[in-house]
């Protein structure tokens, strides 16, 4: 089988027949060093400073300061120096781990007063949270144990990678993003047919930035007597109008069956978290395998705890967080930059084209400007683009450079839409 390099997607080298393990592992670093020889490689670059508006990077043992995209701190909290001290105050009193898994000796209180913390942050009981070591594993343990091949799925179709591994072990349905009409069709397909109906949608979508139609689902699933969860991951800190997320203007926080999150963006530190009834939430606390065999957070989660509580005690975040996302998203637009359906802290600029867009994250790389290109599966295969999240931490000298950039690309490549 021969893959043409200049069309290939990381996809393509998954699972080519008549490939063995190794053979795959050398057709897949062929295709990596036809990338580098390009200038292609925007990917596992060698970051040398901490999570900013600018990044130090490595490359070609080369370090230069690059304005950063790349980064989901949207409030900046990695580098608030409360923050930073809460974590140091942690591992002070606790150490740099908990050397255990929850069940067997990994359980600290410091892991029930996050618990606590997040639950009075949505306005839930603390019984209700369950932590994960990361995002990802809130999401995927959660599904793998609740959902079972009695059971089914829906989802839609722009959600994590990490909900359909979940779903690895159920039936499963998608359908075409936030389309109402499609879900009721299948929750009407599905309604005596299985056991267990769950719903999941995002709270913002990673790659379109939009905000799912949260209210109309709500509606649509209790009418079919089916549950919904919501991965807010990208909403929280961000949306709503005390920073709840996406679910706190439509007051769905104590309706919605399931939400699940992150602490690796706006919280600024890592683990991921699920919450649900309290007995559902006892139930994955016994039962899911990722939380019962995996090691606790530790204890530099402190700092979990001071960034919620600056979400409230410092609003002007969140206010110069959203004063950079109109400044720029305008900016594009004013360029005739296609930046889609975006109404959050994550904007594209949609190219449709691969190789396009490989050239354009390199002459962005080249000019000081760190971007993530993204093409299928994440994307579909004509929908290519550079994505980018705005921080509060970015000044406006840092995007008024970066507008410059895309001034100058479109230019020479005519990116604007027509």
């Amino acid at each position: 089988m021969t893959i043409d390099f200049a069309t290939a997607t990381f996809k393509d080298f998954e699972n080519i027949p008549d490939y063995d393990i190794a053979q795959r592992a050398d057709y897949f670093y062929q295709f990596l060093d036809h990338m580098k020889s390009r200038g292609h490689m925007n990917y596992r670059l060698k970051n040398t400073t901490g999570t900013n508006a600018t990044l130090n990077i490595n490359i070609a043992d080369q370090n230069k300061e690059y304005v950063s995209f790349v980064s989901s701190d949207y409030l900046g909290f990695t580098q608030h120096p409360k923050v930073k001290q809460a974590a140091i105050e942690g591992i002070e009193k606790y150490g740099t781990g908990t050397g255990a898994s929850p069940l067997i000796g990994g359980y600290f209180d410091y892991h029930n007063a996050i618990e606590r913390k997040i639950a009075d942050f949505f306005g839930r009981n603390e019984d209700e949270v369950v932590l994960f070591t990361t995002g990802y594993a809130a999401n995927s343990a959660t599904l793998q144990i609740l959902m079972q091949k009695e059971d089914i799925a829906i989802l839609d179709m722009g959600v994590h990678a990490s909900v359909h591994e979940g779903c690895a072990f159920t039936n499963k349905k998608t359908f075409p993003h936030n389309n109402l009409e499609a879900l009721e069709h299948i929750l009407k397909v599905c309604e005596d047919t299985y056991r267990t109906k769950l719903v999941i949608v995002d709270g913002v979508y990673s790659q379109e930035g939009d905000t799912s139609r949260a209210k109309e689902i709500y509606a649509l699933v209790k009418k079919y007597n089916a549950y919904l969860m919501v991965d807010d991951a990208h909403g929280v800190g961000v949306m709503g109008k005390t920073g709840r997320g996406a679910l706190e203007d439509d007051s769905l926080l104590d309706k919605v069956d399931f939400i699940t999150g992150t602490s690796s963006k706006t919280f600024g530190n890592l683990g991921g978290y699920t919450i649900a009834n309290k007995k559902i939430a006892s139930f994955l606390k016994f039962q899911s395998r990722q939380h019962i065999f995996s090691v606790t957070p530790p204890p530099s989660s402190f700092g979990i705890l001071k960034a919620i509580d600056l979400i409230d005690e410092e609003p002007f975040w969140k206010d110069k967080l959203w004063d950079n996302i109109n400044y720029f998203k305008k900016g594009l637009n004013d360029l005739g930059l296609d930046t889609g359906i975006t109404c959050s802290a994550i904007i594209p600029v949609k190219i449709g084209d691969q190789n396009k867009m490989w050239d354009i994250g390199r002459i962005l790389l080249e000019e000081g400007v760190y971007t993530n290109p993204i093409m299928y599966p994440a994307v579909a295969r004509k929908d290519a683009r550079i994505r980018m999240t705005v921080t509060a931490r970015h000044e406006k000298e840092h995007l008024d450079k970066t507008l410059n950039v895309f001034e100058d690309i479109n230019k020479k490549l005519h990116i604007a839409k027509k």
